[in-house]
C-alpha cells in the first residue's frame, strides 16, 4: 500500500471507533426498527414497525421460574418483564444522544444488550437507597465495557460475558443477601480486570480520551442507569440512521477536544444532533415511515467510506460537490487534533473553515428535507436562543473600540504570542501580567489577542482601560463592563448575566465575579478556559481592589484566565492587591530592528515626499537605532512624515529627526520627540496657549462632546478647535473612531499616556506644560453656568436636557473639586465660590434632583427640604451615593469635597469625608488615601474643641487613621501618635461610655504593635490590662466579647512566651479561646478562626509541657478548620500552614513517615496559595524546607535536598541583605543544606557557594561585635 493510501487508512480506522459495522451492522435496505427489548433482531418489510416481543416470551420459551429469597426483600419482587417500550420524547441534546447512542450500541452487540437488560431489570426492582447504589456501581462498570468494547470488540466480548454471568447469577442465586451480591459482583470485576488489563486503563483515562458513546453518557451528569432504561424502553431508532448519529459523535468528540473555536465545532455537533433526534422523534410516532426516507438518509452519507480512504482533494471534491454529514464529521476531527497555538497563528483559515462546514451541514439538511415529508424544522430552531438583549443593555458598556488600536506589527511578536498561548493552554497561574516601559507595545498586543482570541472562541471579553476616563469607574462598573462584553461575544451567557443583575445589588466584588463573570462562563461548559484581557491595568487608580478580588478565581483556571498589562513588574513591584491573585510576571521587551525596519519600509512609500525627495536606507537603520525598539515612536514619526502641519516638507522634518542624538532608551527621546513635533505644530505664543487650553480640557474631559459643545464649555471657538483638531492626528497613536470630526473626545481615547504623561510633567521647562488642575477649574466655571439654564423638573416626567446640560448636571462637582484650592481662604476668592454662593434655592433643587436621577436612577426619590444649603445638599447625595451599592466613589468624594469648601466649618462633612477617604484606601491599599483620610480627620479635630461631645470620637478617627498608615509605612513616630491620640479620648470616655470599649481596643492593638518592636514587658502587661477592662465592659451577649476574648487570649499566650513562660498565663488563654469558640458556633463566619486560635494555644501547650493530649486536640481542630475553609477562603492558607505545623511536631514525636508526608503535603498547598508577594510566602517556604529536610533525613533521596535548596535560594532573594531574619534564619539552614548535599553526592559543585554563604556570616559577626 502506498504512504497515500496508508495514510487514509488511518483516517479510516479513527473514524470507525464510532461506526457499529465491526459488530455486524444490519444493512439498511431490509433493517427493520426493532424494539429495546428483543433477543434478537428480527426482519419486518421496510418503512413499517415492527410488533413489540419481549425477550423470554417466544413460543419456546420453557425457563423455569425464579426461587425468591431475601435478595428481593430488597430488590423487591422481580419481574422477567422489562419496561413497557415508548415513544421517544425530546428532553436535552446531551440526555438524548447518550440514550440513541446507547441504543444503537444494543442493537449492535447483543452480549452488551443483555447485560443492560439484566442491569435495568435489577433496578426496576430497587426498593431503597443500598440497593440503587449497587446498581448504579453495576451501570458504572458496564459503561466501562462498552468502552472496551469500542476498542476491542474480540476481547471485550469475554469480559462482557462474565460480568453478564455475575448479573445473572445473582438472580438465580437462592439466599442472597445485598452484602452477598455486592461481594460476589465485586469479585467478578476485579477477577475481570485482572485478566483484561486494558479495562483498568480505561478506568483511568480523562475523559476527553473516551470515545463518542462513553462521554456521551458521562457529559449528560445523570447517573448511567437512568441512560440504560430510557434506551431499553425507546423505539423509533430508525436503523439507518446509525451512521449518521456516528457522524454526531465525531462532531461532538471534535468539539471537547477542540484548542480553540470550540463554539463553532459545538454548533456543527449541535445542530447535526438536533437534526438526527428531530428524525427519531418523529419516526417513533408514525406506524408507517415515509417511503423516501430511507433514500433520503443514504444520500446523507453515502459517500462517507469514500471520503474517509480518498486522499485530500478528493475529500475536498466530496465536502463542495457532495454537502455529506460523514465528510464534515472527519474534517472536524482532524481540526481538533491541531495545537492552540498552532490554531492561533491560523485563526482566519480555521474560522472559514468552520464557515464554510456548516454551509455544507446546513446544505445536507436542506436537501434532506426537500426530499421527505418530515418537517423538521420547527425542532431545530431550539438551537437558537432569545435573551432580553434591552435588559442586558442596561450594563455598562465598553466605548467603541472600532479603529482606536494602533497597528499591530505583523510577526513582531510572534515569539510573545507563542509564550502566551502556552500559558493559556498549560499554566495554573490566574493572572499574566505583561509589563514593559511607555511605547513599547503593550496595548497593541493586547488588541492583537483580543482580535486573534475572538476569532478563536477564546475570548471572554477584554477592558481597554487606557482608552476611557477611569477616575469615575470603580471595580464594580468594570466587571459589569466586561461581562457585558461577555454576553455579546457569547449569547449563550446572558441568562446567567441577567440572574447576576438581579441578584448583586450591594455584594462583595467577589460575588460580582462570581455571578458576572465564573457562572457564566461556567455555562458555556467549554472545555478550556476563556481569557479575559484588561489592558492598562496598574494605570487605573482602583486596580489594588480589583487584583484582591481577583484572588476569588485563583482556583477556577480551568474556566477563566486573566491577562493583564501594566508598566510595572507587579512582583517586584509589591503592586497593591497582586497577592492575593496566583500571577506570573511576563517582561515585554522592544522589537527587534528588524522589525522596526520593516515597518519604517513599509510606511515610508505612504508619505507624500516632495521633490522626490525620500527617506535612503540610511535613514531607515538611523531611525530604527533611535526608536529603541518602541513601536510608539516608529508610529509617531510615520505621523509626523504623512501629516502636513508645518511649511517644512517632509524631508526636512525627516532630516530633523535622524539628526537628532538622543536614542529613545535616553533619558527622554520620546519626551524630545513630542516636544519637536510640538513646536512644528505650534509655532507662536499664541498657538502654544491656544494648544494648553485645547489639550487640558480634553485631558479633563470625562465623556465625549459634540463639537459645539466642547466649545461652548471651554469656550474655544469651533473654528479654532478644527483647525487643532486637524493638526494633532500627527501625535494620535489610536485612529479616531467614526464620526470623530464632530466630535471630542477625553485624551486618552486618542493620544498615548506617554504624551499625555509629558505635557503634564512638573519641573521642565516647556511652552507645552498644561496644569491639569487649571484646566479642571475652567470646566468647572463653564459647568457651573450650565446648571443656572437647567429645565424645571416635573413629578410626572423626566425633563430632557440637551448634552451639555447632562454633563454639567454629572461633572460639574467633580471638576469643582479637582480644579479648585480646599483651603477656605483660597476657595473664597475663587469664582466658584462666588457662582455657588449666588445659586438660587430653586437652582439647587434642581440640580440636586437632576443629580440624583442620573447617577442612581434606580433609587428611591428624594425628600426635598427647603432649608437645606448647598454643603448640607452634597453631604445627603454623598451619603445616598455610598448606599447605592455601585461604583460612585469618584461623583461621592467630589460631593464631600465641595461640601467642605461650602462649609468650611462643617465637621460633620470633614468626618464623612475622611471615612470616604479611609473606606476607599482601606479597598486600595494604597498609603494616598489613607493620608487624606486624616488630613480630613484632622480637620474635624479642630472644629471639635475637647469641650465638645464628639471631641472623643474625633480623636478616635484619627488614631484609626494614623494606624491605617502605620501600618503601610511602619513609621515608629505614627505609631507614638496613635498611642497618644488614644490615650487622650480614652480618657474622656470614663466607663460607662458607650464608645470606651472600642478605645480601649484601639489602643490595646497599638500598644501590642509596640511591644512586638521594643519586647517591653510592661508594655504587654499594659496590652493585657487594657483587654481584660474591654472584657469586662462585654458581658456574655455583648457583640464584641468574641474579639474581645481572642484578643486577649493572643495577648496572654504572648506572655507566656515572654522570659520563662508564665503557664497559668497559657492556660487561661486556653480558657478564653474556649469561651470565644462556644460564642460562635458554626456557620458563624468566625468559626474556624477561632477553631485555629484554640489550636494554636493548645500547640503552645504541647511545646512547653510535651502534652500529647493537647497536639492531639490542636490537629483535631484545625482539620475541622481546614473542612470549613475550602478554597477560595482567605484562611485556608494560614490554617494550611499550623496544621502542618502541628502534625510536623507529632512526626519529630512518634516518627510517622505518613504523619511527615501529610505535613510536606499541607505546607506544599500552603505555599501554592500564597504567591509572591504574599507577605507570608516566606514563612510558607522556611516550613517546607525544614519538613523536605526530615523527609531527607529519612529517605536520603537527593531530589528532596535540592528541593529544600531551591526553596532556601527563593527565600534569599525575599529576605536581601540586612534583613534581620537572614543569617540565622535563612543562610544558615543553607548551608547546612548545602554539606548534607556534598557529602551525599561527593560532589564540590556547592564548595564555592558554601564558603561565601560563611563569608557573609563571619562579616555579619564582626560587624556585630563592633
Amino acid at each position: 500500500m502506498s504512504a497515500e493510501g496508508s495514510s487514509n487508512l488511518r483516517k479510516r480506522d479513527r473514524f470507525r471507533q464510532y461506526l457499529p459495522s465491526r459488530l455486524g451492522r444490519t444493512s439498511p435496505s431490509n433493517a427493520s426498527i426493532s424494539s429495546a427489548n428483543e433477543g434478537d433482531s428480527a426482519s419486518t418489510p421496510p418503512g413499517s414497525l415492527s410488533p413489540v416481543q419481549h425477550a423470554g416470551q417466544g413460543p419456546k420459551d420453557n425457563l423455569k421460574p425464579r426461587k425468591r429469597d431475601q435478595f428481593f426483600k430488597l430488590f423487591g419482587r422481580s419481574s422477567d418483564h422489562p419496561p413497557t417500550p415508548k415513544p421517544f420524547k425530546r428532553t436535552t441534546l446531551d440526555k438524548d444522544l447518550a440514550v440513541l447512542s446507547t441504543k444503537y450500541l444494543m442493537e449492535d452487540c447483543p452480549n452488551v444488550k443483555a447485560l443492560i437488560l439484566a442491569i435495568v431489570r435489577l433496578s426496576a426492582n430497587c426498593k431503597n437507597e443500598k440497593s440503587s447504589l449497587f446498581v448504579g456501581r453495576c451501570a458504572d462498570f458496564c459503561l466501562c465495557l462498552i468502552q472496551y468494547v469500542e476498542e476491542d470488540s474480540s476481547s471485550a466480548g469475554n469480559a462482557v460475558d462474565e460480568f453478564l454471568r455475575a448479573i445473572k447469577d445473582i438472580h438465580y442465586n437462592v439466599e442472597e443477601s445485598l452484602k452477598d451480591a455486592e461481594e460476589r459482583v465485586d469479585q467478578s470485576i476485579t477477577a475481570i480486570e485482572a485478566s483484561h488489563p486494558s479495562l483498568g486503563e480505561i478506568k483511568g483515562r480523562p475523559r476527553r480520551g473516551l470515545s463518542g458513546t462513553v462521554v456521551t453518557v458521562l457529559d449528560v451528569g445523570i447517573p448511567v442507569i437512568t441512560v440504560l432504561k430510557d434506551a431499553v424502553e425507546i423505539i423509533g431508532a430508525v436503523p439507518f440512521l446509525k451512521l449518521v448519529l456516528a457522524a454526531v459523535l465525531v462532531m461532538s468528540q471534535a468539539a471537547r477536544q477542540a484548542q480553540s473555536n470550540y463554539g463553532g465545532m459545538l454548533s456543527l455537533s449541535t445542530t447535526a444532533g438536533e437534526f438526527a433526534l428531530s428524525i427519531v422523534e418523529r419516526c417513533s410516532t408514525l406506524q408507517v415511515l415515509p417511503p423516501n426516507l430511507d433514500d433520503a438518509v443514504k444520500r446523507l452519507e453515502r459517500y462517507a467510506c469514500q471520503a474517509v480512504v480518498d486522499n485530500t482533494q478528493q475529500l475536498e471534491l466530496t465536502l463542495a460537490s457532495q454537502s455529506r454529514l460523514h465528510a464534515i464529521a472527519l474534517r472536524c476531527q482532524e481540526m481538533s487534533q491541531k495545537s492552540f497555538v498552532s490554531c492561533f497563528f491560523q485563526n482566519t483559515a480555521f474560522k472559514g473553515e468552520l464557515d464554510e462546514l456548516k454551509g455544507s451541514l446546513d446544505t445536507a439538511i436542506q436537501e434532506f428535507q426537500s426530499t421527505n415529508l418530515i418537517d423538521i424544522q420547527g425542532t431545530l430552531q431550539r438551537v437558537a436562543s432569545h435573551v432580553e438583549w434591552v435588559r442586558l443593555d442596561a450594563l455598562p458598556k465598553h466605548p467603541d473600540m472600532s479603529g482606536k488600536l494602533a497597528e499591530y506589527l505583523v510577526e513582531s511578536r510572534t515569539p510573545n504570542v507563542e509564550d502566551i498561548c502556552e500559558w493559556i493552554a498549560s499554566s495554573s497561574e490566574l493572572l499574566l501580567c505583561i509589563h514593559g516601559t511607555a511605547g513599547v507595545g503593550k496595548s497593541t498586543l493586547a488588541g492583537h489577542l483580543s482580535s486573534e482570541l475572538r476569532a478563536a472562541g477564546r475570548l471572554a471579553g477584554s477592558i481597554f482601560l487606557g482608552t476611557f476616563p477611569t477616575d469615575t469607574s470603580g471595580p464594580e462598573t468594570i466587571i459589569k463592563m466586561l461581562a457585558h462584553e461577555i454576553g455579546s461575544i457569547h449569547p449563550q451567557t446572558r441568562p446567567k448575566i441577567l440572574d447576576a443583575m438581579q441578584q448583586c445589588h450591594g455584594t462583595s466584588l467577589e460575588t460580582h465575579l462570581q455571578k458576572y463573570i465564573l457562572e457564566p462562563l461556567q455555562s458555556l461548559n467549554h472545555p478550556y478556559p476563556l481569557v479575559v484581557i484588561v489592558d492598562a491595568l496598574d494605570e487605573w487608580r482602583d486596580h489594588p481592589t480589583f487584583l484582591s478580588a481577583l484572588g476569588y478565581l485563583n482556583s477556577n483556571t480551568s474556566v477563566v484566565k486573566v491577562i493583564g498589562t501594566g508598566r510595572l513588574n507587579p512582583v517586584a513591584s509589591y503592586l497593591p492587591g497582586i497577592d492575593k491573585v496566583s500571577v506570573r510576571p511576563y517582561p515585554l521587551s522592544p522589537v527587534s530592528m528588524g522589525v522596526i525596519k520593516k515597518y519604517f519600509e513599509k510606511h515610508l512609500k505612504s508619505v507624500s515626499w516632495v521633490d522626490g525627495r525620500k527617506a535612503h536606507p540610511g535613514d531607515i537603520d538611523k531611525l530604527a537605532e533611535l526608536s529603541g525598539g518602541l513601536p510608539v515612536w516608529a508610529a509617531t514619526v510615520i505621523a509626523l512624515l504623512s501629516y502636513r502641519f508645518s511649511e517644512a516638507p517632509p524631508h526636512d522634518v525627516l532630516a530633523d529627526i535622524v539628526g537628532s542624538r538622543r536614542q529613545v532608551g535616553g533619558s527622554d527621546g520620546l519626551g524630545d520627540l513630542y516636544e519637536n513635533a510640538l513646536k512644528r505644530l505650534f509655532t507662536t505664543p499664541e498657538t502654544q496657549q491656544q494648544f494648553r487650553q485645547y489639550f487640558g480640557a480634553v485631558i479633563a474631559l470625562q465623556a465625549p462632546l459634540s463639537v459645539s459643545d466642547f466649545s461652548a464649555l471651554t469656550g474655544i471657538s469651533t473654528h479654532l478647535i478644527n483647525q487643532i483638531q486637524a493638526a494633532l492626528p500627527a501625535l494620535h497613536t489610536r485612529p479616531p473612531p467614526p464620526g470623530s470630526e464632530k466630535m471630542v473626545h477625553p485624551a486618552t481615547a486618542m493620544f498615548h499616556l506617554s504624551l499625555i504623561e509629558h505635557v503634564q510633567a512638573t519641573g521642565t521647562e516647556t511652552p507645552f506644560a498644561i496644569s491639569i488642575s487649571e484646566s479642571h477649574s475652567a470646566l468647572a466655571l463653564s459647568c457651573l453656568e450650565q446648571l443656572s439654564s437647567l429645565p424645571s423638573p416635573s413629578p410626572h416626567h423626566n425633563p430632557r436636557l440637551r448634552a451639555i446640560q447632562d454633563y454639567a448636571v454629572r461633572y460639574s462637582a467633580y471638576h469643582v473639586s479637582n480644579g479648585t484650592p480646599r483651603s477656605n481662604d483660597s476657595w473664597s476668592h475663587t469664582k466658584h465660590c462666588g457662582i455657588l454662593r449666588a445659586m438660587s434655592a430653586g437652582t439647587q433643587r434642581q440640580w440636586e434632583t437632576l443629580f440624583h436621577k442620573a447617577l442612581m436612577p434606580g433609587d428611591d426619590e428624594l425628600e426635598l427640604e427647603t432649608e437645606d444649603g448647598m454643603g448640607k445638599i452634597l453631604v445627603k447625595l454623598a451619603e445616598r451615593l455610598g448606599r447605592s451599592g455601585g461604583d460612585q466613589w469618584g461623583f461621592q468624594v467630589a460631593c464631600l469635597e465641595v461640601a467642605v469648601r461650602i462649609d468650611d466649618g462643617d465637621a460633620e462633612a470633614w468626618s464623612e469625608l475622611g471615612w470616604c477617604y479611609h473606606e476607599r484606601g482601606r479597598r486600595m491599599g494604597g498609603i494616598q488615601m489613607h493620608e487624606e483620610a486624616l488630613a480630613a480627620f484632622r480637620h474635624a479635630l479642630k472644629l471639635r474643641p475637647e469641650s465638645h461631645a464628639d471631641h472623643a470620637n474625633s480623636l478616635e478617627n484619627v488614631a484609626l487613621a494614623l494606624w491605617s498608615c502605620y501600618q503601610l509605612n511602619g513609621n515608629q513616630d505614627t505609631l507614638s501618635e496613635v498611642i497618644s491620640c488614644s490615650r487622650k479620648a480614652l480618657t474622656l470616655c470614663a466607663a460607662p461610655h458607650p464608645n470606651r470599649n472600642k478605645y480601649l481596643n484601639t489602643l490595646a492593638v497599638a500598644l501590642d504593635n509596640l511591644y512586638d518592636h521594643n519586647g517591653d514587658l510592661q508594655t504587654l502587661k499594659e496590652v493585657i490590662s487594657l483587654h481584660r477592662q474591654g472584657l469586662e465592659l462585654c458581658p456574655a451577649s455583648h457583640p464584641e466579647r468574641f474579639r474581645t476574648l481572642n484578643n486577649l487570649a493572643t495577648a496572654l499566650q504572648a506572655l507566656h512566651g515572654h522570659g520563662d513562660g508564665d503557664m497559668d498565663a497559657l492556660k487561661e488563654a486556653i480558657s478564653l479561646h474556649r469561651e470565644a469558640l462556644a460564642l460562635c458556633p458554626a456557620p458563624h463566619p468566625g468559626h474556624s478562626m477561632s477553631l485555629d486560635n484554640l489550636a494554636n494555644a493548645l500547640h503552645q501547650l504541647f511545646r512547653s509541657n510535651g502534652d500529647e493530649k493537647a497536639l492531639n486536640e490542636a490537629i483535631s481542630l484545625q482539620h475541622e478548620a481546614l473542612a470549613l475553609e475550602a478554597a477560595p477562603h482567605p484562611g485556608r492558607s494560614r490554617t494550611l500552614n499550623n496544621l502542618g505545623a502541628s502534625l510536623e511536631a507529632r512526626y519529630q514525636r512518634n516518627g510517622d513517615i505518613s504523619t511527615l508526608n501529610e505535613c510536606i503535603s499541607l505546607y506544599r498547598e500552603a505555599l501554592g496559595l500564597r504567591p509572591a508577594p504574599h507577605p507570608n510566602r516566606p514563612q510558607s517556604l522556611d516550613n517546607l524546607a525544614d519538613a523536605l529536610l526530615l523527609q531527607f533525613e529519612e529517605n536520603r533521596e537527593v531530589g528532596v535536598l535540592d528541593e529544600a535548596i531551591s526553596l532556601r535560594h527563593e527565600l534569599l532573594i525575599l529576605r536581601p541583605s540586612g534583613h534581620r531574619y537572614r543569617a540565622g534564619d535563612i543562610v544558615k539552614p543553607l548551608v547546612l543544606l548545602l554539606e548534607k548535599r556534598r557529602e551525599v553526592t561527593g560532589d564540590d559543585r556547592d564548595c564555592r557557594e558554601i564558603e561565601d554563604w560563611r563569608a557573609e556570616l563571619a562579616a555579619l559577626r564582626l560587624s556585630c561585635r563592633r
